[in-house]
């Protein structure tokens, strides 16, 4: 028989993948109408980028249909509410999830990866914002196509505050807004942890599911300053396979692992993997090496959460401020947004455990 009752028992079979327990137990359950043989309800996933959203629909319907009315009529809607990791609230507004995205040296891609994990959140239905927190090489202004915009200003609270920029459903926010092109920022440690700070404190962000820090490579201050003063969620390592690349990406995770800093690690993201040309589709040419993001998550104990290809058409696309998810290559779109997933489902997982 069709009711309340007994759907919500049958419900309570269906367990979330990644928190080990049923979606009634978690609340994940909302709105649920029956109306002679049709049934209503919303399942409230932790995330809008949830790689597991097909499976828990299908198996809501398989539930009802088996262990209640075989004839109902199962209608469900997907919704999301970012869970929180360890909130940054600033003039009202909420940033639930800070995720540094960090590397030991430069030129592996990292701001690359940085800029379209915060795109395939935002276009999964996520608030995302992104900060170029590399004071000294900005890159998110060309990136973007921004390099000749500037932020406006407003008052909150007798309060100047600095509107982010917006693009691709994006909030940005970097140095390089604020300079002239082609200025050298040269400035002591003091200032650049100052200018940090501004970014974060002094911009109104709004309410936001993510904020992607795109950090500087190497550890100095910019990195101190934000894992001592702000509260991040966790960090994400990106790495090429090439040995001198690992070596450098050993000592960006050692240094989130140290007791005054500590600071979850979510995974490894290899880029640059391979190269596959466009008339041999089914061939992988290892460029620089292979197995050296695997090897890194081995060594400190956290998941390779995607690996990457090499694509001219990615760099060519931020060279023109168009990022590979808003470009129309479908293999790199697909790539990033697996990456984007696996890591709004790790972040899920680790709130769940807090």
């Amino acid at each position: 028989m069709l009711s309340e009752e007994n759907v919500l028992k049958a419900l309570s079979n269906v367990d979330d993948p990644d928190l080990k327990k049923d979606l009634v137990t978690l609340g994940m359950i909302k709105n649920l109408k029956i109306n002679g043989k049709q049934v209503f309800f919303q399942v409230q996933l932790t995330t809008p980028a949830c790689p597991m959203k097909d499976f828990i629909r299908n198996a809501c319907v398989t539930a009802i249909k088996h262990l209640v009315d075989s004839t109902a009529e199962v209608n469900i809607e997907m919704t999301a509410e970012v869970t929180n990791g360890k909130s940054l609230v600033e003039n009202n507004h909420q940033i639930k999830n800070m995720i540094a995205v960090a590397s030991g040296k430069g030129g592996v891609g990292k701001s690359t990866v940085a800029a379209n994990l915060a795109l395939s959140l935002s276009k999964a239905g996520a608030k995302v914002g992104l900060l170029d927190a590399d004071i000294y090489g900005p890159s998110m202004p060309t990136m973007f196509g921004l390099n000749d915009e500037t932020p406006e200003m407003t008052t909150i609270d007798g309060k100047e505050k600095i509107l982010p920029l917006e693009k691709y459903g994006l909030k940005l926010m970097s140095i390089g807004f604020l300079i002239q092109t082609g200025q050298a920022v040269v400035w002591r440690g003091p200032m650049i942890s100052a200018a940090l700070r501004q970014l974060l404190n002094d911009v109104l962000w709004g309410d936001l599911d993510y904020l992607i820090i795109d950090m500087p490579p190497g550890t100095g201050d910019i990195h101190l300053t934000l894992c001592q003063n702000f509260p991040l969620t966790a960090a994400l390592l990106v790495t090429t396979p090439q040995k001198v690349a690992l070596d450098d990406a050993q000592k960006g995770a050692a240094m989130f692992r140290i007791p005054a800093i500590n600071i979850p690690l979510l995974g490894v993201v290899e880029n640059m993997s391979w190269f596959t040309p466009l008339e041999f589709p089914d061939l992988k040419y290892f460029i620089f090496g292979s197995g050296g993001g695997q090897k890194l998550a081995d060594e400190f104990e956290i998941e390779l959460l995607a690996q990457l290809p090499l694509s001219t058409s990615v760099s060519e696309g931020a060279d023109a401020g168009t990022p590979a998810v808003i470009g129309g290559n479908k293999p790199m779109e697909e790539a990033f947004k697996f990456m984007a997933e696996t890591v709004a489902q790790k972040l899920a997982i680790l709130n769940a455990a807090k």
